[in-house]
């Protein structure tokens, strides 16, 4: 009886309970028990306790995993090389007499700031040095200098043209009551590229130069519609840069619906300027149901050398215009009952009457008739 009271004594210091309930260990074999069971059995805490420290440490673990995949995602994104812009190129054969270019812009990253900490509203113009009055711009970016445009414009060269030709992208950046100022720009000859394949690369930004296309000047002019009413308010401000050798200029406002000529006014003529100031308003009645459909023309006239009045320049502002003159049609819409301020590039009359393609004055059937 001693000797077993002994034996019992002596198992349950060495942590080994003795009893029908304890598995028998095989013959030739020694069981040694676990060391995770072992060390949570000597912990004074309930299991409850021990499962929510465990957790709260593999959340800890997969946070700190997360911050370093982030910190090695934003070293990667900063060695991106400054003032860069990502063009996509491609041709395809349209006819026996013509290639059809596709200029595809997709994002421009470190565009330098007029000064430290300051941002930009960056926006692009395309055109060929072939076709100097084809221009495209694309939409401003608000308060970036990493805009990503997405966006995509077609030319057409004849195949002699083409090892002759240069593709000129200008970033500038946007403002309402400035003059424009230029970000960069980028010349890419054609003929040294293999435009068969569709190509995407990154391009190194030069500094801005004088190698933009001819300016034929700006005009100022606000926009405010009133649903309600269907008030269109057109404001002419003012006009700059326009060419020294031209004399009383004036600005046409017109309005053209399903793209037929329809209303129109004009500005009376300012002497021995180049820099006009008009400050006149005229007013539109165009229904709600009608606005979706209606082109805003404004273009500037003015006696030339050959005493002659003639076209000057034209903006196009509705739903079928594009890069600026469609933004600034979209603020007026989004910010209705107030005047929206802008300047704008004046386009070549050509080129504008080309995209236009009018049809012949629509008259509207008089009351009664």
């Amino acid at each position: 009886m001693g000797g077993a009271s002994l034996a019992s004594q002596q198992g349950g210091k060495m942590g080994r309970p003795t009893g029908p309930y304890r598995t028998p260990a095989p013959v030739g074999t020694t069981a040694e028990p676990g060391l995770i069971p072992d060390l949570i059995a000597r912990i004074p805490w309930p299991r409850w306790a021990l499962i929510t420290v465990a957790a709260a440490a593999s959340v800890l673990i997969v946070s700190c995993l997360l911050c370093v995949l982030c910190c090695c995602c934003r070293r990667h994104r900063r060695k991106k090389p400054r003032d860069k812009v990502a063009v996509g190129l491609g041709s395809a054969r349209s006819s026996t007499t013509t290639h059809l270019i596709r200029v595809g812009l997709k994002q421009a990253v470190d565009l330098r700031a007029r000064s430290p900490g300051d941002t930009a509203d960056p926006y692009a113009c395309v055109s060929l040095s072939t076709q100097p009055g084809h221009r495209y711009e694309t939409k401003a970016h608000r308060g970036t200098l990493n805009p990503v445009f997405d966006e995509t414009c077609c030319f057409r060269v004849p195949p002699a043209e083409l090892p002759q030709t240069t593709l000129q992208v200008w970033l500038l950046d946007s403002r309402c009551f400035s003059q424009h100022e230029p970000l960069g720009e980028l010349s890419l000859p054609l003929g040294t590229i293999d435009l068969r394949h569709v190509l995407e690369l990154w391009h190194q930004l030069g500094p801005p130069g004088t190698t933009e296309a001819e300016q034929t000047g700006e005009l100022c002019f606000s926009l405010q519609y009133v649903p309600g009413s269907g008030r269109l308010t057109v404001v002419v401000l003012e006009a700059r840069g326009l060419s020294p050798g031209l004399a009383e200029p004036y600005v046409k406002v017109q309005l053209t619906l399903n793209q037929r000529k329809w209303k129109r006014r004009k500005t009376s003529a300012r002497k021995s300027t180049t820099a006009p100031y008009f400050n006149q308003a005229f007013t539109f009645l165009v229904p709600f149901s009608q606005i979706q459909s209606v082109d805003l023309v404004l273009a500037v006239w003015a006696r030339g050398p050959r005493l002659r009045t003639e076209p000057v320049g034209k903006v196009v502002l509705g739903t079928r215009a594009s890069g600026q003159p469609l933004q600034h049609w979209a603020d007026m819409l989004a910010h209705a009952r107030r005047p929206v301020t802008q300047w704008h590039r004046l386009r070549p009359p050509r080129e504008v009457d080309q995209a236009l393609a009018l049809q012949p004055r629509l008259r509207l059937p008089l009351p009664g008739s």
